[in-house]
């Protein structure tokens, strides 16, 4: 009897040692995946300033997916050494009284599919000094340097040649754009290529949220990325998140511009607006130590795990961008949606800062956090419930 006593006390003991254990792995974030779109492999910018590129181009390879073109690996490079020749020549013609940066947005990857076509990765893969991951550093300056030393001078004409100057210091770096390239054993050129992919650009638009333009009507929005003055959808923003909720959950992929400057956004892989931690949240320790900890200390502590968040509204949103809390600093990829152990959803978000990180390469975003950070979005009109559609005047 004892020994049965003493086996039931000990396997008690494991059942409770096991639960703690158990707890103690989930006193942080565990996510239950609720709705989960195809999406291609993660890639990784590195040290590159072309999130803008990655992100539009994996949008447009989630949605070959969804259309059932099978998968494809879309070169960034291509795109950006277009962007830049654009912006560069730009810049120069209104004498350096634009924005000139190695930035972009989303807009710029539609430009580029509608009026030069795509090429895929292995056509251009642009490292073509070395590196196996794109560095930019030199190659940011350089252009810069270049560009000043015309757009801001006292010339009083300028030649031809300076474009295919910049053309060379950017294929120099890039590797050049490649006429003609051979793919699955077919020879295309990048609008060959591009009208095979069947894309058509008329069927994206972009969306946002603020109050500073009239709801229902297109503006520009006045960032320094969006040089080409790409106009968006201005939406009420409980109808802007019924946009992202909608696309998501019908199969649909969303192109996401963000702020990742705040506490909340970390590298490993969360996104959210906690609540500020109050001493009398802190039952049982120290408060010297809270009040004690560094910015950095104290910002792992508010996303160490699900807390309380602040409750995001349109004037909230509106304050942070007039203020420039709120800045374009980011775009990457909505493509599901999530639950934490609380039951509270969170989008899944495909990232270009490679799988080095606790979920390899995705991060989990709260509702609070995309509408308070959100710059825009974009999505193929399909994606739109029918009756925001119709207060746009968009036909689907």
């Amino acid at each position: 009897m004892k020994k049965i006593v003493s086996i039931a006390l000990f396997a008690a003991l494991a059942l409770s040692a096991t639960a703690k254990e158990k707890a103690k792995k989930e006193e942080g974030f565990v996510f239950t995946t609720v709705k989960e779109n195809p999406i291609t492999s993660i890639k990784n910018q590195n040290r590159s300033s072309t999130c803008w590129s990655f992100s539009g181009a994996a949008f447009l390879e989630s949605e070959l997916l969804r259309k059932g073109k099978g998968t494809y690996d879309l070169s960034e490079m291509y795109i950006v050494h277009h962007t830049m020749e654009d912006r560069a020549e730009r810049y120069v013609r209104l004498h350096s009284e634009s924005s000139f940066g190695p930035g972009g947005s989303f807009y710029d990857v539609m430009y580029c599919l509608k009026n030069y076509g795509l090429e895929p990765q292995e056509a251009m893969t642009g490292l073509h000094y070395g590196d196996s991951l794109p560095v930019h550093n030199e190659l940011d300056a350089v252009m810069k340097g270049y560009l000043d030393a015309i757009a801001k001078s006292t010339l009083k004409k300028l030649t031809p040649v300076w474009k295919r100057g910049f053309d060379a210091v950017v294929s120099n770096y890039l590797g050049a754009r490649p006429e003609y390239f051979n793919y699955n054993g077919k020879k295309y050129d990048a609008k060959a290529f591009a009208r095979e992919l069947e894309l058509n650009t008329d069927d994206y638009v972009s969306l946002t949220s603020f109050t500073h333009h009239p709801f229902y009507t297109q503006f520009a929005l006045e960032i320094q990325d969006n040089w080409r003055n790409g106009e968006s959808y201005n939406l009420p923003l409980d109808e802007f998140m019924a946009v992202i909720d909608n696309a998501v959950n019908n199969g649909y992929t969303v192109a996401w511009g963000s702020d990742v400057s705040e506490t909340g956004f970390t590298r490993n892989g969360i996104a959210v607006v906690p609540e500020e931690i109050k001493t009398t949240d802190l039952s049982g320790s120290d408060m010297a130590r809270w009040t004690g900890l560094t910015k950095e200390e104290k910002n792992k502590e508010l996303t160490a795990k699900p807390r309380p968040e602040k409750e995001i509204n349109q004037r909230m949103r509106q304050e942070g961008f007039d203020n420039w809390e709120t800045t374009d600093d980011h775009g990457m990829l909505i493509y599901g949606i999530a639950k934490d152990q609380n039951g509270k959803d969170y989008y899944m978000v495909k990232n270009s800062w490679g799988t080095d990180n606790k979920y390899k390469g995705t991060w989990y975003a709260s509702k609070a956090f995309v509408k308070y950070k959100t710059i825009n979005i974009m999505v193929h009109k399909s994606a739109l419930p029918k009756e925001i559609a119709d207060k746009l005047g968009i036909k689907l």
